[in-house]
């Protein structure tokens, strides 16, 4: 056997794994079951603004929306600092409510899809970034930024997915420098598989002549 075969079959072996991986990650892309669900977006629900209070708009705001939830009003701003969170009453900063607040908060949002989100099982605050992460029964995260009043879900679906992006791009290890090795390593096996598949082809179509 010719030394380019033994290489051709070597390099086809260490990358039995790898192309399994990327065949099957592939096709999973390719058709997104499930991506509706694990990536769909969750919003707090806004109430009507009836008789709401509106604010004296300041120079620095590049951006307002001003919106009422079962907590109240909201002004939400936009400055060159980043977002913040104001009472449209007084103008006041609107600091991160307490875990009852914030439990109200999301059992409203999520009481239209209980099969996803089941019960809240627990809520962390997070002060210093002025943040909530809250648990749920079924698994379900649900991330509270209360500088935006925005919401973004996770579960276990959307962890499965993000597993299969990671076994995509080789990141098997976690550790970033380890994983970039993976891969470059990776991409540099396939190319030199097919470099080598192709030069036996043309030397065996030459044999053959």
């Amino acid at each position: 056997m010719s030394r380019s075969r033994r290489a051709h079959r070597l390099l086809g072996l260490v990358l039995t794994l790898p192309m399994f991986g990327w065949a099957l990650t592939g096709l999973v892309f390719f058709v997104k079951p499930g991506y509706d669900a694990a990536y769909g977006g969750l919003r707090v629900r806004a109430l009507p603004l009836d008789a709401a209070v509106v604010p004296s708009v300041r120079p620095e705001w590049l951006e307002i929306r001003l919106l009422r939830t079962v907590l109240g009003d909201h002004l939400l701003v936009r400055t060159t600092a980043g977002a913040e969170h104001l009472d449209p009453a007084t103008g006041a900063a609107r600091p991160l409510p307490d875990e009852p607040a914030i439990r109200r908060l999301i059992e409203d949002a999520i009481a239209s899809d209980r099969q996803r989100y089941g019960e809240i099982a627990s809520v962390a605050r997070h002060e210093d970034s002025s943040s909530a992460t809250v648990a749920t029964t079924t698994g379900a995260a649900v991330e509270l930024d209360w500088a935006r009043l925005s919401l973004q879900q996770s579960g276990r679906d959307t962890r499965r997915i993000d597993a299969l992006y990671r076994v995509h791009y080789l990141q098997w290890t976690g550790v970033r420098a380890v994983d970039r090795v993976l891969g470059v390593a990776g991409l540099g096996a396939l190319v030199a598989l097919a470099a080598l598949g192709v030069r036996l082809a043309f030397r065996g179509a030459a044999a053959a002549a």
